[in-house]
């Protein structure tokens, strides 16, 4: 049988040794730092595309020069000085995680550099009207402030890499989305998968702090505003299935052709045309999204923040074609190679299929409809249907969705876990390739090194 802990003993233990405490004490307050940087890269990026769209709305022919030449600028600083800074920032982090890799080869991955070239790269990208979010590349950002922490922190606070990383990881999506609750659910079902458990505690702390900056800053406002919902009914039942099945199967697809186009190792014309010329392959891809958003009125341009936004409050027009289009638009700002998250424009798609879909059936409360189709295209796209549940949970004015909203998320990721390989983890598995190996003689394997060893 177990002993219960002597009590001043166990105090003794736990506080007398200062250097653990100093150690806490500098996460906690580069978790904060971290939830800062979140918000000025928030603010940073609503000003990028407030000017965007103003500009645009003046000049319509403006985004055919702007657009495809920023695109080209991007992908070509991107491959020249930051390749690490590439894509969501999300498959960095995890790849960060990973056992396998070197304290050293972190920085291929995170670093404080790397977070200050997403933060401008990222804002350039939403200046350029591209169809990106801020909430991957927010992962990314805090990750790498919050593992700068690691050169300050005393080796006897055993605080380890990759407690820093999955804190500063779901600090980035507790702030971006202004939902604590939220980064926590993420570092739980994306980020921590097999690590060790010795600083959860300190973990969550860090987590909660940093979206607390995010609430300091702009109030206790959820992302798009409170959802407004009716209670559960019997006339609820068949649209809200429609709905997931809808939103698991586009999320699915979306995933799925995310993953193929990324990974480039179809010998499809397009594939070997993107290995060979980027640049040029990145000015093209923005070229097609000016023409998508031109068709659409300009809806898809940016993030689709707007235009969720709009539809909730029952202020936007939508067109029949405006999912089609904002997957087009997502799909090909992805593919391009510019940095930018898929959280956000994943939330319009899902939110403009759930608000097709009520007009379709007659359903008289569309945003109900609304927030169950942005939660099922996430956790579709994602896999990760807990974190999509609490991300749309929390805009809910009540709990009269939280069961059909839990139900959903699970079905959709269900539907596409039939369909799709895991988003993240399928691009942190390509973000592994870019370790460098030594030389393998025939019966040797090759082995990570790192950069001061492969050279």
């Amino acid at each position: 049988m177990k002993h219960h802990p002597h009590v001043p003993t166990a105090f003794k233990a736990e506080f007398s040794n200062w250097r653990q405490w100093m150690g806490r004490a500098i996460v906690l307050a580069f978790a904060a730092i971290a939830g800062l940087t979140v918000v000025g890269f928030t603010w940073l990026t609503d000003h990028a595309l407030a000017v965007f769209h103003g500009v645009q709305t003046a000049h319509w022919w403006f985004a055919l020069a702007w657009t495809p030449a920023s695109a080209a600028a991007i992908v070509w600083l991107v491959r020249r000085y930051t390749p690490g800074a590439a894509g969501s920032g999300i498959p960095q982090v995890m790849a960060s995680i990973e056992p396998s890799v070197h304290p050293h080869q972190r920085g291929l991955f995170v670093s404080l550099k790397l977070s200050f070239a997403k933060m401008f790269l990222c804002a350039w990208g939403l200046l350029a009207g591209l169809s990106l979010g801020r909430e991957g590349p927010s992962v990314q950002i805090a990750a790498g402030v919050l593992h700068h922490a690691r050169r300050w922190i005393p080796k006897e606070a055993q605080i380890s890499d990759q407690g820093l990383l999955i804190a500063g990881g779901a600090a980035g999506i507790a702030a971006a989305f202004n939902t604590p609750l939220g980064g926590v659910m993420f570092a739980i079902e994306e980020l921590s998968k097999g690590s060790e458990r010795r600083n959860n505690g300190l973990i969550i702390a860090a987590i909660v702090l940093s979206g607390l900056m995010a609430v300091s800053v702009f109030g206790n406002a959820t992302y798009f505003g409170v959802i407004r919902v009716e209670d559960f009914g019997i006339a609820l039942i068949l649209p809200a299935l429609l709905v997931s099945v809808c939103s698991g199967l586009a999320g699915s697809v979306f995933s799925r052709l995310l993953v193929v186009s990324l990974a480039g190792t179809s010998q499809d014309r397009f594939s070997q045309f993107r290995a060979a010329y980027p640049v040029l392959f990145a000015a093209l891809c923005g070229l097609l999204i000016v023409v998508v958003g031109l068709l659409s009125g300009g809806a898809t341009f940016g993030s689709g923040y707007s235009h969720s936004r709009g539809l909730l409050e029952n202020q936007s027009e939508t067109s029949s074609f405006y999912v089609l289009f904002k997957f087009l638009a997502t799909w090909l700002t992805s593919w391009s190679g510019v940095p930018g998250g898929i959280f956000a424009p994943a939330l319009s798609i899902g939110g403009a299929l759930g608000k097709d879909i009520a007009d379709l059936t007659g359903y008289g409360n569309a945003p109900t409809l609304i927030a169950l189709g942005m939660a099922g295209f996430l956790a579709a796209a994602t896999q990760a249907p807990l974190t999509a549940f609490i991300i749309v949970m929390e805009m809910v004015d009540g709990h009269a969705l939280v069961l059909s909203l839990m139900t959903c998320t699970l079905l959709a990721s269900g539907i596409s876990r039939l369909i799709s390989n895991p988003l993240y983890p399928s691009l942190a598995q390509l973000q592994l390739l870019r370790l460098p190996t030594v030389p393998r003689t025939p019966d040797q394997k090759s082995a990570p090194q790192g950069p001061s060893e492969s050279r």
